[in-house]
């Protein structure tokens, strides 16, 4: 889970993105390099364009539907009520369980993520 190096809901929206289909080894790196250049989402609006979000998210294939996802995502986020992770751009149920556990101290009835199980089922 990307969860111990984010500092933010932002962060945890972006690394939900980047973790789909991809092994977390491998959003690790891509991940610190991003939140070290760009740490916020109005950060990452004011210096970054799609096709510079994309080259960074290259490792990770599918960077242009990523680097899509999250740019758009980082528009919402700003004015989101921090109510349903589903309403953001990009985030699926994966994203809304985890926002559920790690920011709102929820457990969902029906996780279904093999990672998120685990980490329930060890509180």
């Amino acid at each position: 889970m990307v969860q111990q190096q984010v500092e933010n809901v932002w962060q945890h929206m972006v690394g939900v993105i980047c973790l789909n289909q991809v092994d977390r080894r491998q959003t690790k790196p891509v991940l610190t390099e991003l939140f070290a250049k760009y740490p916020t989402a109005h950060s990452l609006l004011r210096g970054c364009t799609i096709p510079m979000l994309a080259e960074m998210l290259k490792p990770l294939g599918m960077q242009n539907v990523r680097a899509s996802r999250i740019y758009k995502m980082s528009i919402q986020i700003e004015n989101w009520n921090g109510q349903d992770a589903t309403m953001l751009h990009g985030i699926g149920k994966y994203g809304s369980d985890s926002y559920k556990i790690f920011y709102k101290n929820e457990i969902p009835a029906d996780v279904q993520d093999k990672e998120l199980k685990r980490y329930v089922e060890a509180l």
